[in-house]
């Protein structure tokens, strides 16, 4: 081993001798004493918290003697743990931490080759160079890792709890680990003489901090009513004694060691006895929540109801309720309600409280459907009503209104729902009912559209007559009774149809139920959309079918519209019911009834149908056959999370095969030529489909290796992908469209003498003319401000396109 005289040393080498051998005094040390370290600091926290004080002294006074001796333990085991490092120690750590292990080379010998000067020179000039690589040495730090030592981090555990109690708990109380090893225990305390000690502790909720009130120097103290006052005596019993105003207790034990009690109002607080004191207490009182309805209910999309609230408290609501009972004095008594109601308990409903942010004052909304209970759409009482931590509670006073539900417009749709709210108001009308049905039934093939709500309605009368046949109609059979006229009416108001046209008559004839009714706003925009919708759907299914030739109204003329005309008189009808100008409304729905009996969509030469019709409706099938696929690889996921014996779930080879058989359906759909290739709208379109194709074979690689899971990732992503192509798609038939219509304006333009679409004259010199009077009527001043009232409004709506907006300020300008 390598030996030279310190005074021989480099500096640098010195310097780092030195410090390698404070990092293994460092590292020994650790190893050695962590476990007395980790104790010492959890007993320093213990007491820190106040552990003692819920100890009888003679707990204490073990627990102590238990403590000191397990800290002894721990120290001499960590000194006969504990192996000193030598400078030796040091410089084999350096000298392993360096390349070639210079010093080891130092301390050599020359074994062989020692009379041959070449093999002389070789070896002065290796302990040349590695005494050069000891000029810039630096020390090696000590290995403190304890991983290994403390396998559950108990070091880190008691570093956490002492930190803790540094900061909430009383540090200075930590000296009285010496008092704790005296028998009977605290004889310090009785020779130095009585003492005390007080806290209050404000509730949670409040999130005022705690006092101790040894340390508070006011006279006054501002507390929350519910705050907890905790008082300890030390010394001999009787010297000292508590007396408050603030709890109202009942003949107290004023001089007992230990009190708690609780602030309920303002008072007087007094620690009489040796260092005793005086305070003036005021409760702050914490008042109850308040709640307050904003506005009437109103009556959402689906039937939903909505009721918009504001509630308050000092603190914070906690909980809310919504209680909604049936106000029987404004129920009309006729027809089924006629009979006393069954008693039914009112309903109580989890008013919605913020998830986040605070709730000392908020507004929100109550939304609930109550369509299928037996009050809705009745007159009922709505009463709100909260709760505050301390479980004070507030609320509003019973509102009445009419519980908002779902409506029917079919007319047989309707009578359902009649009858099954008198059923459900009393088994009484059970007979009345049946009656009703029996003769609702008896040509069923002119009541009902379609088979299946005729088969639904029949199988539900037959019930109902076979239960009042067995005796009477019990609870069970009841609410299945119920259930079965909700499908049934559900049905005959949405209907079973398939054909396009049919959906649009209905759709027409239950927006003309809903304006005549005087329905709410929200129910006529839903019952809008749905024509919308059916419009949207008629159109598309007239424009795949050619047009049939030979015929055409009786003038003579053809009548062409496109959609986007039909769009505007939608819009036209949605403007005028929401001014409430329902029978200008009705005057236009009759028109569009009218018009649509006589439509012919403008088509192509020859009667085709528009170009890639074919591959949307290829494109929509595999959708719907891949959403069917989704659906049944998460039935499948959930069998094996229940692991239920007697289920069946569909196999993984299965689903993976009919998800390749998907993809390699669309694969074949990019073959044919797609709407609009070679356009934005025809790229779009085919890049969608490859990433939709992608995510399929993703999908079917994830169900052969059983990750189901993301098997369902990617089939939402292959979804996704598909509904982005059909978009694209039809923007690009959209685009192909306009371009015809335009080649077809041009081509009549050049056959009808010059004429403009509007009849106007066309000449080379820019002037117009018409031997026609172009404006009907002899209010034409009214109608022209009407138009510019129009403009105005539409103008100001700055949720239009930029472009719309900027035409109608250049007509504004101009006119």
């Amino acid at each position: 081993m390598f030996r030279r005289k310190t005074t021989d040393m480099p500096p640098a080498l010195t310097r780092a001798l030195r410090g390698t051998l404070a990092g293994l005094w460092a590292e020994r040390l650790a190893r050695a004493f962590w476990p007395f370290t980790a104790l010492l600091l959890l007993v320093a926290a213990g007491l820190g918290f106040g552990a003692q004080d819920y100890l009888p002294p003679l707990w204490a006074s073990i627990a102590a003697i238990v403590l000191l001796f397990a800290l002894l333990g721990a120290l001499l085991h960590g000194a006969w743990r504990l192996q000193p490092p030598f400078p030796a120690d040091a410089a084999q750590r350096l000298d392993q931490a360096l390349p070639g292990r210079p010093l080891a080379t130092l301390g050599d010998q020359q074994a062989i080759g020692a009379q041959d000067a070449a093999s002389v020179r070789v070896w002065v000039a290796h302990q040349a160079r590695m005494q050069a690589r000891l000029a810039h040495v630096t020390p090696v730090r000590g290995d403190l890792r304890l991983a290994r030592f403390d396998r559950f981090g108990l070091r880190y555990i008691a570093l956490t709890a002492f930190t803790v109690s540094l900061l909430f708990g009383t540090p200075m109380r930590v000296v009285e680990i010496s008092e704790l090893a005296q028998i009977p225990g605290r004889a310090e305390a009785v020779a130095l003489g009585p003492s005390w000690e007080a806290w209050v502790q404000p509730p949670a909720y409040t999130g005022r901090p705690s006092l101790y009130l040894n340390e508070v120097d006011r006279a006054r103290l501002e507390l929350p009513q519910g705050s907890r006052v905790t008082v300890r005596f030390y010394g001999q019993q009787g010297v000292m004694s508590v007396h408050e105003g603030l709890s109202g207790r009942v003949d107290p034990d004023t001089t007992d060691m230990a009190q708690d009690f609780d602030i309920e109002n303002s008072g007087r607080l007094s620690i009489r006895g040796p260092g005793g004191r005086d305070w003036e207490v005021a409760a702050l009182t914490d008042q109850p929540p308040v709640v307050r309805l904003d506005g009437v209910a109103q009556r959402e999309r689906g039937g939903l109801m909505r009721q918009d609230f504001t509630a308050s408290d000092d603190y914070g609501v906690v909980a809310g309720k919504v209680h909604i009972d049936l106000d029987l004095a404004n129920t009309p008594r006729d027809f089924g309600l006629a009979v006393p109601p069954e008693p039914r308990d009112a309903l109580t409903v989890a008013l919605p409280l913020p998830v986040s942010g605070s709730r000392v004052e908020f507004s929100d909304a109550f939304i609930e459907d109550f369509s299928q209970h037996p009050w809705a759409n009745m007159p009922v009482t709505v009463a709100l009503q909260v709760e505050d931590a301390r479980g004070q509670q507030g609320q509003t006073e019973p509102h009445a209104m009419t519980l908002p539900g779902r409506r029917f417009f079919d007319p047989m749709a309707a009578a359902v729902i009649e009858l099954r709210r008198d059923l459900l108001w009393s088994r009484e009308n059970a007979r009345r009912a049946g009656q009703l049905m029996r003769a609702i039934g008896h040509h069923p093939q002119d009541a009902f559209r379609g088979v299946e709500a005729r088969i639904r309605f029949t199988e539900t009368r037959d019930l109902l007559l076979a239960s009042l046949d067995d005796g009477g109609l019990d609870g069970a059979t009841r609410d299945d009774l119920a259930q079965r006229m909700w499908d049934l009416a559900v049905l005959l108001e949405e209907g079973e149809l398939a054909d396009a046209r049919e959906r649009l008559r209905r759709a027409q004839e239950r927006l003309n139920e809903a304006v005549r009714n005087g329905a709410d706003p929200s129910e006529v925009a839903d019952l809008m959309d749905e024509l919308r919708e059916a419009m949207r759907d008629y159109m598309r299914q007239l424009a795949e079918q050619p047009r049939e030739r030979g015929e055409a109204p009786p003038d003579g003329e053809s009548i062409e519209i496109t959609q986007d005309q039909i769009q505007q008189l939608l819009d036209r009808i949605q403007e005028l019911m929401d001014e409430g100008r329902m029978d200008e409304a009705a005057q236009l729905l009759a028109q569009l009834q009218e018009l649509l009996e006589n439509l012919q969509m403008a088509e192509g030469q020859g009667g085709q149908g528009m170009p890639g019709n074919e591959a949307m409706e290829g494109l929509g099938d595999t959708l719907r056959q891949q959403q069917d696929l989704a659906d049944d690889t998460f039935n499948d996921l959930q069998d094996q999370f229940r692991q239920n014996d007697g289920d069946d779930p569909a196999s993984p080879d299965d689903l993976a095969d009919r998800q390749r058989g998907l993809a390699d359906q669309l694969r074949e759909l990019q073959l044919p030529p797609l709407p609009g290739e070679g356009t934005p709208e025809g790229d779009a379109a085919l890049e969608a489909l490859e990433r939709a194709q992608r995510a399929m074979e993703d999908a079917a690689q994830a169900l052969e290796q059983g990750e189901n899971s993301e098997a369902l990732n990617r089939q939402a992503d292959a979804m996704e992908a598909m509904r982005d192509g059909l978009r694209a798609m039809n923007d690009a038939l959209t685009q192909d469209q306009r371009e015809r219509q335009q080649g077809e304006q041009g081509a009549r333009q050049g056959a009808d003498g010059g004429r403009d679409p509007l009849g106007r004259d066309r000449n080379q010199g820019g002037e117009v003319g018409t031997d026609q009077n172009m404006l009907q009527g002899g209010d034409t001043y009214r109608r022209a401000r009407d138009l510019l009232e129009e403009l105005r409004r539409r103008s100001a709506e700055r949720d239009r396109p930029e472009a719309e907006l900027d035409y109608l300020r250049r007509l504004l300008d101009r006119f």
